[in-house]
């Protein structure tokens, strides 16, 4: 199954966290794909550092909740701690996109239910696929960024190589 997913960080070293929580996905999820690296202001909780984001084009055989499981697994391994909503995190991985599947259970809903309205969600995900489409509104990744509120954010250096 093709899928989508979100990553941020904004604790620690966090290039690094960013690339070990990449690294953790493998083998039972297979990186197609990963968008440039953006910096961006924290949305909602306004105290906290800005955060690294970026989102990958993946292959998986696991279901969404298997999916779910395994992601849960590297942010708990790499010491995620939920005290805050929305507050600061060493690493937050979303399911943004699982093919075009529309799930809505109490631990799992995809599409994202906030990606619409984030920016920093949108632009990662644009670089990668800009006219795939939301399954539930049908829109573009490309009309769901230009209707997304402002915020800044900024496109990170990222060393020759890196990229898939």
């Amino acid at each position: 199954m093709k899928i989508y997913l979100g990553l941020g960080s904004n604790l620690g070293d966090r290039e690094s966290n960013l690339r070990q929580a990449l690294a953790g996905l493998a083998p039972a999820v297979r990186a197609l794909r990963v968008s440039p690296v953006y910096e961006t202001e924290p949305l909602d909780y306004l105290d906290q550092g800005w955060f690294l984001n970026l989102a990958v084009e993946a292959e998986t055989a696991l279901t969404p909740m298997e999916l779910l499981t395994h992601i849960a697994g590297i942010e708990e391994a790499m010491g995620r701690v939920r005290a805050i909503p929305k507050g600061p995190r060493v690493i937050d991985i979303d399911i943004l996109l699982y093919g075009d599947s529309v799930i809505e259970t109490p631990k799992l809903q995809v599409p994202h239910p906030g990606m619409a309205g984030r920016r920093f969600v949108l632009q990662p995900l644009a670089d990668l696929a800009p006219g795939l489409r939301h399954p539930g509104t049908k829109k573009t990744i490309r009309e769901m960024l230009e209707e997304a509120p402002e915020l800044a954010i900024k496109l990170q250096p990222s060393p020759e190589g890196e990229r898939k």
